[in-house]
């Protein structure tokens, strides 16, 4: 299956989710050789923010880029988010395609202005004939350490306001592909990764997060969810790090003979709430799993899918979340209030015993 790319380049089909094969990359280098691939094929693509340049992003997002294309594509700006990410959204209505990295989401607060009120609503104000065709990446998550102003993933955040699309991959496929497809889209995109699937050597070991990865460019649609894992007890739909924890859940309770499936949201906005509800009309038992905050946010609003498609097809809904409160430094304190397998597997017992 093919797609064809926007307007901005009509010269490849890029292929959908082809298979994978055997090449293994990190999810650092999936998401640095996306850009690369569409940084050769389209000069409009550029890339900005702090330490983007011969650092190569602090979590080894942009490393590389500059020894292939330069300090004039690839831009280290000073710290001031609301200058480069206003840089950014007036080379997007230009006709440029920036990709613009906010170092942590947490930084949020200080530019906020340029990202809802101008990134996120130009198009809208101009009766749709401006576009804002921009990459907003940044780092999310916890479990490192780094305190409750580093430790956040607030995509729940960015997903509630409307005018932008919302991607957060949680393997190396779906990072290239998903970046490839940000890249492309007419739209603003707010690309989300978590510090803890980008296979760092210097991070906590994630053994998915190194995966098979195809050398050509291609396409994982936004707004399409992927069945991580089958099966017909349990529903756990999640995102990001919070995918991998689920899925180590599921092969251990395998042999108990507990079947759980697990979906892959993969995007926020737009949201695949047909995957939703295909999966939980099968088991009847739904588990939300986000370490995004739990109130007013993904958690609450997966549950309302399903209530409000068929609020019968639920024997049980429950969540597993960060509590409302600020992400603490210490270890301990932070692991009691992250979604830990240990949480998570407790979640799964007590939903199978009703």
């Amino acid at each position: 299956m093919t797609a064809t790319l926007p307007s901005h380049d009509q010269s490849l089909a890029l292929a959908i989710e082809p298979e994978a094969g055997k090449r293994k990359l990190s999810t650092a280098k999936a998401i640095q050789e996306a850009i690369s691939q569409r940084m050769v094929r389209d000069e409009s693509v550029f890339v900005m923010g702090e330490d983007v340049g011969p650092y190569g992003g602090i979590f080894s997002s942009t490393t590389g880029l500059i020894d292939r294309f330069g300090p004039e594509r690839v831009l280290d700006t000073p710290i001031s988010e609301s200058a480069f990410i206003g840089l950014g959204i007036g080379a997007a209505v230009e006709g440029m395609r920036p990709i613009v990295e906010l170092m942590f989401a947490d930084f949020f607060g200080v530019c906020m202005d340029q990202i809802y009120n101008h990134m996120a609503k130009i198009h809208y104000e101009s009766g749709g004939n401006v576009r804002v065709p921009m990459v907003l990446m940044t780092a999310a998550g916890g479990g490192y350490g780094d305190g409750t102003q580093h430790s956040q993933c607030l995509w729940g955040t960015f997903a509630h306001l409307p005018g932008m699309r919302v991607v957060v991959p949680s393997n190396p496929y779906d990072a290239k592909g998903l970046m490839t497809a940000a890249i492309d889209s007419d739209d603003p995109v707010v690309f989300m990764f978590h510090k803890g699937v980008m296979g760092l050597g210097w991070m906590a070991k994630n053994e998915r997060s190194i995966g098979a990865v195809p050398e050509d460019e291609y396409l994982v649609p936004i707004g399409k969810a992927r069945v991580a894992r089958e099966g017909t007890d349990v529903t756990i739909v999640t995102i990001s790090l919070s995918v991998h924890h689920s899925l180590d859940v599921a092969e251990k309770l395998e042999s108990e003979g507990i079947s759980v499936e697990v979906i892959d949201l993969r995007s926020l906005v737009p949201l695949d709430r047909e995957a939703i509800v295909r999966s939980v009309s099968k088991t009847g038992r739904l588990i939300v799993v986000d370490e995004d905050y739990q109130s007013f946010g993904l958690s609450g609003e997966v549950i309302a899918v399903v209530a409000e498609h068929d609020p019968t097809l639920l024997k049980r809904a429950s969540r597993v979340c960060v509590p409302d409160v600020p992400i603490p430094y210490a270890r301990e304190l932070e692991y009691a209030v992250l979604p830990t397998p240990a949480r998570i597997e407790a979640a799964v017992r007590d939903a199978v015993a009703i």
